[in-house]
């Protein structure tokens, strides 16, 4: 049974709620009949996959605080759950709940391959890193079954085109086979995130997501295969997880890790209320602490936007989180520069593999 004004929650899922996301006219909210409808809990919310029909597969960026202009995403949506994901409120741009259903109303790339094929082998392509990871997770649950992410890769390590993964998951590992000799050669490296050592935490704020150890075994098995591997501290939420971040770096440089990045808290659009309703539901008594904490770092606000200020913060408690986090990174060796990716080796598909599937 849920205790009075207790929100609903559905196990494996990170959203309590799927609000109407910003562009509907109506907002369904719900409420209790008279006959203890909201009592119980809320069966498991089962995952649904749909075919993505993009024609481009590319997404171009120019934000000046952002270390890559191209990346790929195999999926829309990410079932990993993690309540804070600042790519939620890209669901509503499909007309679908940046809650609930963010996490389990997917969307998969199955043309992906191909259309990357044809994207590189265009006249006027010029190679430079190709990110992935950075809106949803390439590694999330899904990809076990649809291996989009294997197959792009497949096509960046025949043309020998640079990658740099961001992942959370364990999955990763299947493809060390394809990673590991496109770092022998210069073209891979890639970031895993871990956000807290504390099974617990983790397991409410990113219920589908590799246990902590998991991703450090992980670091550790990518690091061994000869691959550039970093440790992402992402994100800091001041007063929730920022005491760990030195413990965080300390056991991923134990794991083989090499470089670390961290990237503040971010709350726009619908998270901020998610994210709020998530506080105050698993850790009540420090809700408001960590709610005031993070707007001392947007200026009294829930977030800015602003190209360099909106990763890392102002003001004083923002300053100290980054103080420490370089201090940390340098006392572990983790201050070194990003491994730098060889551009200059890429060759463009065969002009008879270019050619879309017509299936």
């Amino acid at each position: 049974m849920n205790e009075p004004g207790q929100r609903l929650s559905r196990k494996g899922r990170g959203a309590l709620t799927n609000a109407t996301n910003r562009f509907e006219r109506h907002v369904h909210v719900a409420e209790d009949d008279g006959w203890g409808s909201l009592d119980d809990d809320l069966p498991p919310l089962r995952t649904t996959v749909q075919a993505d029909t993009t024609r481009t597969i590319i997404a171009r960026n120019q934000s000046p605080d952002i270390p890559f202009d191209r990346s790929i995403n195999p999926y829309r949506g990410c079932e990993h759950g993690c309540v804070y994901c600042f790519a939620r409120p890209t669901h509503a741009y499909l007309g679908l709940s940046p809650g609930q259903d963010f996490e389990s109303r997917l969307f998969a790339k199955p043309n992906a391959a191909a259309l990357l094929r044809a994207e590189l082998a265009r006249p006027g392509y010029r190679c430079r890193v190709m990110a992935m990871g950075t809106n949803t997770d390439p590694y999330q649950p899904i990809e076990r079954t649809w291996q989009v992410t294997r197959q792009v890769l497949k096509v960046l390590a025949e043309t020998e085109h640079p990658v740099g993964i961001v992942t959370k998951s364990a999955l990763i590992q299947r493809d060390i086979d394809i990673l590991a000799p496109m770092a022998g050669r210069g073209l891979a490296k890639a970031f895993v995130s871990v956000t807290t050592l504390d099974r617990e935490l983790a397991r409410r704020m990113e219920p589908r997501v590799a246990a902590p150890e998991r991703r450090l075994e992980t670091i550790q098995a990518l690091a061994a295969a000869g691959i550039p591997t970093g440790v992402m501290f992402a994100p800091a939420i001041p007063g929730l997880n920022d005491h760990e971040m030195e413990r965080v770096l300390e056991a991923a440089a134990q794991a083989g890790a090499t470089m670390a990045g961290t990237v503040l808290i971010r709350l726009p659009l619908e998270i901020k209320d998610l994210f709020r309703e998530w506080l105050e539901t698993h850790v009540p008594d420090r809700a408001k602490r960590v709610i005031t904490l993070i707007r001392e770092c947007h200026e009294g606000k829930d977030y800015v936007a602003e190209f360099r200020r909106r990763q890392v913060g102002t003001g004083p408690i923002a300053q100290m989180l980054n103080q420490r986090f370089r201090l940390a990174a340098k006392r572990y060796g983790l201050d070194g520069d990003a491994a730098t990716l060889d551009t200059t080796r890429f060759r463009p598909p065969r002009a008879d593999t270019a050619q879309l599937s017509l299936l």
